[in-house]
């Protein structure tokens, strides 16, 4: 934890190599955050490199710097945020498939495509809170300080979602029977 506080101090400093060892520290997780936002690897692959690029030009304002991953991980979701914005101006000419030659990856794929679908059912706030407490890690504490809301408020939207998240799975077994 020191070593990364120093390497913090460092790129606030202008450290341009102690900023890139940060970063890459990082950076498999905020490529998961992007990818269940917004669905392809070449959007993610933009959310990581645009949170590079926003993260280096502010990392002098970050004020706590035992809060860098959430800082980075806010920058990355906005990112996504932006670029779903983008999307929704953009009609898509032809769906994209993918053709998978065993049975396990036909079934890992299912699998993945049904969870990123059912998460992709939540509202943004709910899509966060999860995405932030089951796949990233996070406290509840850590995910109302990463998204700026009370503490409370982080507890309800994330009950709210595994609700809908519950609801949800039961709706698509029945739909399967």
């Amino acid at each position: 934890m020191h070593l990364l506080l120093n390497l913090i101090k460092n790129a606030q400093r202008g450290n341009d190599k102690a900023f890139l060892e940060l970063f890459k520290q990082y950076e498999q997780d905020i490529y998961r955050m992007a990818y269940i936002y917004v669905k392809n690897q070449n959007d993610a692959m933009d959310v990581v490199q645009e949170t590079a690029y926003k993260s280096f030009k502010s990392i002098k304002e970050l004020k706590e710097p035992k809060y860098f991953k959430t800082w980075l991980i806010r920058i990355a979701i906005s990112c996504s945020l932006d670029i779903l914005r983008k999307r929704k101006n953009i009609v898509p000419l032809k769906p994209e498939f993918e053709i998978y030659s065993t049975e396990d990856s036909q079934a890992d794929l299912l699998s993945e495509v049904t969870l990123k679908d059912l998460i992709g059912k939540l509202q943004e706030e709910e899509k966060s809170v999860i995405l932030l407490r089951f796949f990233q890690g996070l406290t509840l504490k850590e995910i109302a300080d990463t998204l700026h809301i009370p503490l409370g408020t982080a507890k309800t939207i994330l009950y709210r979602g595994l609700g809908k998240l519950r609801q949800n799975i039961r709706e698509e077994e029945a739909n399967e029977q």
